[in-house]
């Protein structure tokens, strides 16, 4: 009996062991084929004298003759003078390159084919190397992946099979074709080979009613780019279609399941294989069994199907806990401690006490706040949750007339015979749509004085009580109203200061123009003395000169009147076109920019809504601003290079308007300042131009206005809400 022990023991030694190459089809990081090895590795542990070495080919991402060539160079090399007792093959890549190169790199070594789909007998006759190759063949249960599906989904009318164009895509297709022949008109079956995501994306990212997707594989793009595992788990897991696969690579990844290969598993098995061919000098030729049925609860109950209609064994992941499975240890310990509930009941009673005595102080304390609160000068009053008044100030109760015992324990909705709460349930309606707005309450008290209040409102929650309700608080206001009114007269005083420095670099631009016509005028009329000579014709002529003098003074007029139509502040808001006030504004200072050889353009996009409810002269201020600056720093520049180009724009529900120059910019330690007040660069410049701008695009016109520098210069944006 010793020696038969020590025989055995001697047994397993001696074939426990062995060196074992393993050539991977693809890269370090391919989770597929990675799951496979780690599997393998797992199966190993215990033999502590088998050593195992991993060579990865990249057959993804490159399957040219010109890379197989190079890699087939490395390994004679990288293989020279290697012995090996196993060669295991991940996939047909390295399958077929061991079988094309099996003489260059190897003498007697057997071989371990996984994951292949389908190999051919007559392959392995031609290399001379029937009795070396033993395969585990990774057959995808197509069929019993339909079934379930269409147990799961009895309404199903399209089913999508999703593969790819790859040579492994071209192992399965004949499974494929086999289902499409196989089906019946109960539903229709569409194969789609994609090979662009996005594609995919676009098609699946909207409810499709009794439809269901069978992913099989999906890895390269039409540019041959691998995609990475994670952009195809958010495709499965985003698509509104149910989505089932038939591997372990995207269970728990947003697939809902289906009978799938476990791959790790397949990996071990893999293992458990190389072992008995190492111990025994076994062959085989077999299809894998690790499959298994998985479903995601979760993916299960977001499309409503049920499993209860499955007559096979299968396994659910993701389920949602109980109260009891989050709370296991809580009730354990509970029983465990229900000796310590008599204390508790000891607590109980002192507890009932300590809140009598609180009741008291709290008695107390409110009596205090009603002091407190009584004088203070801002109206306060408390609403619960059903609406009802339970409290107040005095003050508020001077504000709306009424004394408390008239308003405690009634809406304010009840007491509208009264014109202030009237008012004020207005007021509480609009903050209660916008509480982010500032919204204000005018009110004339007993000496005709008015008032103005700021209400706020806060959402109270007293959870000793286990009441809630509103506290509404006014805010008297009136002096900051009134200096908010000095400062606006203040502001208007400088928007007109703002005009009148403008008003200089106007006439200058009238000046120019004007000349032109006055010379047009002096010629006309010595032309006119000087034809008189010829009497037959003295009429005819005079009637023209006459014709073209009055056309020059209708020029004249005209320009006088845009002058004078653009000085004269607006006094109120009304509807205008801003290309139109562009144009007007650009036509006044045309001259001007010409005269120093500046190039302007206006552009307006096609289908712009250029219409703004605002404050037309005061735009077209701020606009003659910006374009003056622009105009001052073009003169610094090359008089042959100078622009400054106009964009009318809608975006985003806005009126936009850019306008670029290409004078250098605005430096960096400036761009801060350029619309504070007061702040220029110019010698003679007084600092208040972009000031205004922004004053009137921001406060009166309520747009924004900022500033960029472009590679060539400058460019300011006005964002405007357009009607």
């Amino acid at each position: 009996m010793k020696k038969l022990c020590l025989f055995l023991l001697l047994h397993s030694f001696i074939f426990a062991s062995g060196s074992i190459l393993i050539i991977n089809s693809y890269h370090k990081g391919y989770t597929w084929s990675d799951d496979i090895i780690s599997g393998i590795e797992k199966s190993f542990y215990k033999y502590k004298d088998i050593d195992t070495n991993i060579l990865y080919m990249d057959s993804k991402r490159l399957t040219s003759k010109e890379y197989y060539k190079n890699l087939k160079n490395l390994y004679k090399i990288q293989l020279q003078n290697q012995q090996y007792d196993l060669i295991i093959a991940i996939d047909s890549f390295a399958y077929d390159f061991i079988l094309e190169n099996y003489n260059l790199f190897f003498t007697d070594e057997k071989i371990l084919a996984v994951g292949l789909e389908s190999y051919s007998e007559q392959n392995i006759i031609k290399h001379n190397l029937e009795n070396k190759i033993s395969v585990i063949l990774e057959k995808r249960d197509l069929k019993t992946n339909v079934k379930i599906i269409t147990t799961l989904y009895p309404s199903l009318e399209k089913l999508y099979i999703i593969n790819d164009d790859s040579p492994n895509g071209l192992h399965t297709e004949p499974q494929i074709i086999e289902l499409l022949e196989s089906s019946t008109n109960r539903y229709e079956m569409i194969y789609l080979k994609e090979n662009n995501l996005v594609d995919l994306e676009k098609k699946f990212d909207t409810k499709l009613p009794n439809t269901a997707i069978l992913f099989i594989r999906f890895y390269k793009n039409k540019k041959g780019e691998l995609y990475k595992n994670f952009e195809i788990s958010n495709f499965i897991n985003d698509a509104k279609v149910p989505i089932f696969v038939t591997d372990s690579l995207f269970i728990n990844k947003g697939a809902i399941g289906g009978k799938i290969l476990n791959i790790e598993q397949l990996g071990k098995s893999s293992g458990k294989m190389a072992l008995d061919i190492l111990q025994y000098n076994k062959k085989y030729i077999q299809d894998s069994n690790d499959f298994e049925i998985v479903f995601d609860a979760q993916k299960l109950e977001e499309f409503i199907l049920p499993t209860v209609a499955l007559n096979e064994k299968y396994t659910i992941i993701n389920k949602r806990m109980t109260f009891f499975d989050r709370h296991k240890n809580v009730i354990e310990i509970l029983f465990q401690i229900s000796p310590l509930f008599l204390f508790l009941i000891i607590g109980l009673i002192h507890n009932i006490y300590k809140r009598k005595k609180f009741e008291l102080e709290l008695k107390q304390r409110i009596e205090f706040d009603k002091l407190l609160l009584n004088a203070i000068d801002s109206p306060i009053f408390w609403r619960d949750e059903k609406d009802i008044i339970v409290d107040s100030n005095t003050t508020f109760c001077e504000l709306i007339g009424m004394s408390k015992s008239l308003i405690y324990g009634k809406k304010l909705s009840s007491l509208t015979h009264n014109n202030t709460i009237d008012k004020i349930i207005t007021i509480l309606e609009k903050y209660t749509k916008n509480t982010q707005r500032n919204y204000e309450f005018k009110y004339y008290d007993k000496n005709k004085n008015k008032k103005i209040f700021l209400i706020k409102q806060e959402k109270f929650d007293d959870k000793k009580l286990n009441k809630q309700g509103y506290v509404t608080i006014f805010t008297d206001v009136t002096q900051e109203r009134k200096r908010d009114k000095e400062k606006q007269r203040d502001r208007q005083f400088i928007i007109q200061q703002s005009k009148l420095a403008e008003i200089g670099e106007v006439f200058s631009s009238i000046a120019h123009q004007w000349k032109s016509p006055l010379v047009e005028i002096t010629t006309i009329a010595q032309e006119l003395f000087y034809s008189k000579k010829n009497i037959k014709t003295e009429l005819k002529e005079d009637d023209s000169f006459v014709s073209d003098i009055m056309q020059q003074v209708k020029y004249m007029t005209d320009t006088i009147n845009s002058f004078q139509k653009f000085i004269m502040p607006s006094n109120k808001k009304k509807n205008f076109f801003v290309d139109q006030a562009i144009k007007e504004m650009l036509e006044i200072v045309e001259h001007n920019i010409k005269y120093n050889n500046i190039d302007i353009s206006t552009k307006v996009e096609k289908n712009t809504n250029c219409k703004i409810y605002g404050y037309k002269n005061e735009f077209m201020q701020s606009f003659l601003n910006i374009i003056n600056n622009a105009k001052e720093q073009l003169l610094t520049n090359d008089y042959k290079h100078r622009f400054i180009n106009i964009k009318i724009f809608n975006k985003d529900k806005f009126l936009y308007i850019t306008i670029e120059d290409n004078a250098g910019g605005i430096k960096e330690k400036n761009k801060c300042k350029v619309f504070k007040p007061y702040y220029t660069t110019k010698k003679e410049g007084h600092g208040i131009g972009l000031y205004m701008t922004k004053m009137i695009i921001e406060d009166k016109m309520e747009g924004k206005l900022s500033v960029i520098n472009t590679k060539e210069g400058a460019k300011f944006i006005m964002q405007l809400d357009y009607n």
